[in-house]
């Protein structure tokens, strides 16, 4: 007699295709998201900041 818990399932197959799919989108989006703030904080932080402007007074 086979054991049922060893044969492939096609619907689990599919879920796990899915679900690696939309977990591997969510990474890339992570990643991006991660190296866009770390870019803007160097940016910021090695150049000199803008001297702030003074309202005249009346």
């Amino acid at each position: 007699m086979k054991n049922p818990w060893v044969k492939k399932n096609p619907f689990m197959s599919m879920w796990l295709s899915g679900a690696n799919a939309v977990i591997g989108s969510a990474r890339g989006r992570a990643t991006a998201q991660a190296k866009r703030q770390v870019a803007t904080f160097w940016s910021e932080a090695l150049t000199p900041s803008k001297p702030k402007k003074r309202r005249a007074r009346r």
